[in-house]
């Protein structure tokens, strides 16, 4: 979780290997048991495919909620899953131990190359 805006998640991923890794398109998300992968903000979608060099992280931010509460079906997840695609598994990040609350306004961004990038949506 990031201190502000409160209703905001930075996902981060840090290129372990030993070669480039590109980050294609954007994260599919999924909180507690939802069924459907949140859609990310077109306008977020950068002008290049994001390429993390060995020790290189990028970053995607999640809008979990509706700032004004004018989202519907809210609920407090406590799990998340990140699908990464390309074979790369499934990371599964810890939340606070209280839960996000998120509801069905909930958008993701493409991949960024910058934190700030990722937060601006």
């Amino acid at each position: 979780m990031v201190s502000r805006p409160l209703n905001h998640l930075l996902l981060t991923v840090t290129n372990t290997g030993s070669g480039n890794c590109d980050l294609v398109g954007y994260p599919a998300v999924r909180f507690g048991e939802a069924q459907a992968v949140p859609p990310a903000f077109e306008d977020s979608k950068p002008q290049a495919v994001v390429t993390l060099a060995p020790g290189e992280s990028g970053y995607a931010g999640v809008l979990l909620s509706a700032a004004d509460g004018s989202g519907s079906h809210g609920h407090t997840a406590k799990t998340l899953a990140v699908f990464l695609g390309d074979g790369a598994g499934t990371a599964r990040p810890s939340l606070p131990a209280k839960g996000v609350y998120v509801d069905d306004s909930i958008r993701v961004t493409y991949w960024q190359s910058t934190m700030a990038d990722a937060l601006a949506w």
